[in-house]
């Protein structure tokens, strides 16, 4: 177990010296590859703007990720209660979902400004594969149970709640898991489009106006804080999946040591 939690750090490590010797032996230029040594100088000598920029964009991935688990949870549930108005909305939400959202950007910002422009992205993103999750583990609850129910009188929402809800948490975690990254995407996304119309705040806007100054170590300083980013919302949300299903669902008891 400790050799398998190791190996990936030291195959990391490994690429990173890698990295650093290959840029010294061929006397590459920092404008064209920099070393990660010069990469976390470029992180500290910055980092009041990069950190700045950071929190731009997380509050947006937040917010927009809160905004698509509360409207996508409330919408599966009515989906589930009533099949026409699956039947009615869902195609809809594909449409959404299936759109590159970088084309949907530049209008936005027509419409709206900047912030919720990127903030909107960032929730078309994120809300599908909530809605989609959730609305699933809603459809799959054991039919004997719903039927142990029926026969016991339980009402439609008691149902819900007491049964269907629960089913359907493990779809729903894993669900968020997967829009908690797209909705960083979609913000990242969204952001590079406001960048290129001169609007903009966050971690991306940073990377374009590195890139027009040919600043590149600060360019891929920035990238490494949106990767941390990533890293950090999937390991938080993973942390939230495994307290809320341990002890009673397969998925974590088959990990537990």
């Amino acid at each position: 177990m400790k050799t398998a939690r190791i190996l990936p750090l030291l195959t990391f490590v490994a690429l990173l010296l890698g990295w650093e010797a290959l840029v010294h032996i061929q006397n590459i230029p920092a404008y064209v590859l920099p070393a990660p040594s010069r990469i976390f100088v470029a992180l500290r000598e910055d980092w009041e703007l990069l950190s700045a920029a950071l929190f731009v964009t997380l509050k947006i991935t937040v917010l927009a990720l809160a905004l698509a688990t509360g409207i996508g949870v409330a919408l599966a549930i009515l989906f589930a209660q009533s099949t026409w108005l699956e039947r009615t909305f869902f195609p809809i939400a594909v449409i959404l979902q299936v759109t590159p959202i970088i084309a949907i950007a530049p209008l936005l910002l027509i419409y709206l400004d900047a912030g919720t422009a990127v903030l909107a992205c960032a929730f078309l993103v994120a809300f599908f594969p909530i809605l989609s999750n959730t609305a699933l583990g809603l459809s799959s609850t054991d039919h004997n149970l719903r039927d142990l129910f029926d026969l016991y009188g339980a009402s439609r929402w008691q149902q819900m709640r007491l049964l269907r809800l629960p089913s359907a948490l493990p779809y729903f975690l894993g669900g968020l898991r997967i829009a908690g990254g797209l909705a960083l995407i979609g913000a990242i996304a969204a952001e590079i489009a406001a960048g290129a119309s001169g609007q903009g705040a966050g971690l991306a806007y940073r990377i374009l106006e590195a890139g027009y100054r040919l600043n590149i170590p600060r360019m891929f300083a920035a990238l490494v804080l949106i990767s941390v980013a990533g890293i950090a919302i999937w390991l938080a949300l993973e942390f939230v999946s495994t307290r809320l299903l341990a002890r009673w669902h397969e998925s974590t008891r088959a990990r537990s040591p």
